[in-house]
């Protein structure tokens, strides 16, 4: 059986002879494929921001130099904001594998009937989704966006059992039932749900689970890479899946951060025909590792607080408004936040200011809970 190890050195190497860019990060990072034999190794090729991939491409389209098969192999051309191109030529088996996983983890089973309202227009979800839920079985109804009179009349006619889609969408559909007076327990069988896309907020999960007695699977994936980390019991942590190989990383130096610090979600892929190597998110995580050094990615978590243009470096750790936000909720202060960093003798101070609250007394004790 081939080792994780033996598969990066295998992947870098080919990628080094196959495509441009490749050749080009490394030569300029001065170092060749034959340094690259573990996953620690990983760490001495530079971070490829994703915001760069644009420029790439329109510099040399349309895949900026990152095609490592000829053209006739290319099966779909998805596009992502930017624009981004993204080839697929179907070698990659693991994004349908990790899919399925996180559909199974999120209670689907090959008796359900799905409604799967992502996108199959340009982008990659819906068709990936697709492929999944009908691999496993499932029978699916592909929505897609929008619609949501028809999409309702389709869940009730066809006993639709799960839904895959965003938060945003599901409650759409749930409001839009509730003001057209259906009784949700009587005329839909809906049970299960499986978000992702966009943020899963405490109150929609609530209302998801607690109102409408739906499972809730709330899966963090991006278009180039697929489903990278689930979350199906609430809380922010999200464990990740076993592959793509994921590192949480220091954005200024590239290396791993340790366990409980911030640092951008870095991602490799397995894919001959497109190998993102070390592709760097933009997204910004808490790096959960219980076990640091000895650990499999699967028994690792993240939680997500943001994007990389919104860190500010403290005392050499990243800080981000979603982690002042979820701080304050923990202390029961849902009313406005605000972090200020100056460096008046060259030494970081960090002043956490909030929105008045009431009396003295309870100022005092928001105060001493919100610095806890």
């Amino acid at each position: 059986m081939t080792t994780l190890d033996e598969r990066i050195a295998t992947l870098v190497a080919a990628a080094y002879e196959n495509t441009e860019l490749m050749r080009r990060r490394l030569d300029d990072a001065g170092i060749s494929p034959h340094h690259i034999h573990t996953l620690a190794d990983l760490s001495r090729i530079p971070v490829l921001p994703k915001d760069e991939v644009v420029a790439l491409q329109q510099a040399n389209p349309p895949f900026g130099g990152m095609l490592g098969v000829p053209m006739s192999q290319v099966r779909h051309i998805f596009f992502s904001p930017g624009p981004i191109y993204e080839p697929d030529a179907g070698d990659d088996d693991s994004l349908v594998y990790m899919t399925q996983l996180a559909l199974t983890h999120s209670g689907f089973t090959p008796d359900d009937v799905v409604l799967n309202t992502l996108s199959y227009h340009l982008v990659p979800a819906g068709l990936l989704l697709d492929q999944a839920l009908t691999g496993l079985g499932c029978t699916v109804i592909p929505g897609g966006v929008g619609n949501s009179e028809l999409q309702l009349k389709m869940m009730a006619d066809l006993g639709v059992t799960a839904y895959v889609g965003t938060p945003s969408f599901l409650i759409a559909l749930l409001q839009k039932a509730a003001e057209m007076g259906h009784d949700f327990s009587q005329v839909y069988r809906l049970r299960k749900s499986f978000l992702t896309a966009e943020p899963l907020s405490a109150p929609i999960r609530h209302t998801l689970a607690e109102t409408y007695r739906l499972s809730v699977g709330n899966a963090y994936a991006t278009a180039e890479l697929g489903f990278l980390a689930l979350n199906t019991s609430g809380g922010m942590a999200m464990q990740l899946l076993p592959e793509p190989i994921i590192q949480i990383v220091d954005p200024d130096t590239g290396l791993n951060v340790g366990p409980g610090e911030v640092g951008e979600v870095v991602v490799t892929n397995f894919s001959r025909a497109y190998p993102l190597i070390r592709l760097g998110t933009g997204d910004m995580a808490v790096n959960i590792d219980p076990n640091p050094g000895h650990s499999r990615q699967e028994e690792r978590a993240i939680m997500l607080v943001g994007r990389r243009g919104e860190a500010v470096k403290i005392r050499g750790m990243f800080v981000h408004p979603n982690q002042l936000r979820f701080a304050a909720a923990q202390a029961g202060y849902t009313a406005g936040i605000q972090g200020v960093v100056t460096r008046p003798d060259l030494r970081d101070h960090f002043l956490v200011r909030v929105v008045g609250a009431g009396d003295a007394s309870a100022a005092a004790q928001l105060q001493e809970a919100i610095r806890q």
